[in-house]
Formats: structure tokens, sequence, C-alpha cells
């Protein structure tokens, strides 16, 4: 019946059960077996024999944790390598920026605000802090040898960098970068390669100094207006003030624009025609001046206020 049903079971007998009875019965102990066999044999009473198996259980979490650990650390690129070969793609011809296009010139401009803009020796320390100052106005100057130069001490000044200096850093590197991919192909390409290692170098910066602080404070984004050498930072209320300026302005040339306007031109004594037209066309020409300043200095006042309130949102 067993090898019908076709279960894998095995009949045994078990005795010595009850040395006191002397009746023999006949029943099957079914055990896990191959061959597929019942066997019959007479015994004293009934017992189910099952055996297990246990497995032993191994800590496979903390193994594969520690690995995956290890290859992460061990396929980060490193800073100093990535700075290596920022410089390396900045030994260029010397004449390499003089000889860029006009609008390509404007984006160098661009990436040297980018990279030396705010508070860059608060934030990157006094000798990297110079040192991108001096590798923006060497940019805006177009001179290649010298921002080879700069770039080149970079990969010695990462390792006396603290974290918060390697995250502004970073930060600057891939905001620069994007300037220079938005160059577009250039020449053989050099543009192109020096916006990506920019923009990875920035990007590992960033995170390995990420991954060891635990708790840092947001910092703030600062606004800044640049003019030549002259930065200024763009506040709630300066923007305040400048909206006021604004508004006196424009009640200003509002009055002299009425006061042009309410002359009578019979109070007025010409000494011919050709004078009469001239002094109704620069009276025509003072009205359009002033009534045009007086509504721009409304738009600029409304704006104003606007951006204070929008930097107070920040702030808060």
């Amino acid at each position: 019946m067993a090898g019908s049903a076709g279960a894998m079971i095995q009949a045994i007998p078990i005795s010595n059960l009850s040395s006191s009875s002397s009746s023999s019965l006949t029943t099957l102990v079914f055990l896990p077996n191959t061959k597929l066999i019942p066997t019959w044999a007479p015994f004293n009473g009934v017992r189910l024999i099952r055996k297990q198996r246990t497995f032993p259980r191994m800590p496979m979490t903390v193994s594969l944790a520690l690995a995956e650990s290890d290859s992460a650390k061990s396929l980060e690129p490193d800073p100093k390598s990535l700075l290596q070969q920022l410089a390396n793609s900045f030994d260029l011809s010397q004449d390499y920026f003089s000889q860029l296009p006009r609008d390509l010139r404007l984006d160098l401009n661009d990436a040297a605000f980018d990279l030396s803009n705010g508070p860059v020796i608060d934030e990157c320390g006094l000798e990297l802090g110079e040192t991108l100052l001096n590798l923006s106005r060497a940019w805006e100057k177009a001179d290649t040898s010298t921002s080879h130069s700069l770039v080149s001490k970079l990969p010695k000044l990462e390792e006396s960098l603290t974290n918060n200096a390697k995250s502004a850093f970073g930060k600057r590197l891939v905001s620069a970068g994007r300037r220079f991919q938005s160059m577009g192909q250039y020449g053989q390409g050099e543009l192109q390669k020096i916006a990506k290692l920019m923009i990875t170098t920035g990007k590992c910066l960033s995170d390995s100094s990420m991954s060891t602080v635990i708790v840092e404070q947001p910092k703030n984004d600062s606004r800044m207006l640049k003019f030549g050498e002259l930065q200024v930072e763009l506040t709630a209320s300066k923007a305040n003030i400048g909206a006021a300026i604004s508004l006196v302005f424009g009640i200003l040339s509002w009055e002299i624009a009425q006061g042009v306007q309410n002359i009578p031109e019979s109070s007025l004594q010409y000494a011919n025609d050709n004078a009469l037209m001239l002094a109704k066309s620069l009276r025509g020409t003072l009205l359009a001046v002033f009534y045009s300043s007086t509504v721009l200095s409304g738009f600029t006042s409304v704006g104003l206020v606007l951006l204070a309130r929008q930097l107070n949102s920040k702030e808060e």
C-alpha cells in the first residue's frame, strides 16, 4: 500500500516497549526511504520515529554589508587624483583662451564669477580662497598659462582643507564647470573635458565632505551683484532702501515733468519760428524723458519690494 501511494517511506519494527505484554501485534513505523519498500515485523506497542535535520545559520548579513562597504570605498574616486587630471586638462596653448570667440569669452567670465563670488576666503580658507580669486582674474584676462599654473596648485591644497571648505570648493567647481559645459564643442573638445572634470571633481569633494559630517548647519545662499571688481551682497534691507530711493526719484521726475508741462507757451517769446519749433521739440523731449523716468522708477520700486519679501521668506 505504501509503495502504491508513492510515498517515500520505510516500515521498521520497534520492540521491547513493554516487558509485561505477551501479545504480538503487527504495525508499520514510517521513516523516509528512497527504496519505497514496506517491511512487516512483529513487535509490542507502537512508536513513531521522526528524524529532523537542522541546518546551521550563517551570519551572512553582516559579512555582505562589510563586503559592500569595502567595495564602495574602493570604488570612490580620489579627489586629489581628479584635481591632478583637472590641472592636466588646463595644459593648453598659451593663447587658447585669448582666441576664444566673444560669446565664449563671456561664458568664461561667468565661470570666473561663479568660482570666486561671495566670501570665498571665509568659506574655502585663506590660501585656497586667494588661489581661486587669482584664477578667476586669470580667466577674465584670458591668461591660459597663469590659469594652468594656478590650477596645478589645487591638488596640494586639497590635503589641508576642512570638510566645510571641501564642500564649498566642490560647489564652486560644479557651478563653474556648468559654465564651461554651456560653451559647447570648440576646437578638439578641450572645454568639454575641462567641464566634465570640474563637475566630477566638485561632486566628489562635496560627497567626501558630507560623508564625514554628521550634522551640518544649512548655509544661507546669498545673491551677489558684481560691478567690475566691486561685489555687493543683496539683502532684504538693501532692497528696501533701493525701493525707497527709486520711489523718491520717481516722485521728483513726476514733479519736474508736471512743472515743464504747466509752463504756458504764450509766456515765452521767441525770436523767430525756428526758435519756436526748437523750443517745442525740446519741451516734448523733456516731458518724454521725465515721464519715462517716473514709470521706470515705479516698476523698479515694486520689483525691489517684491525681491525684499522673497529674501525675507528665505531667511525665515
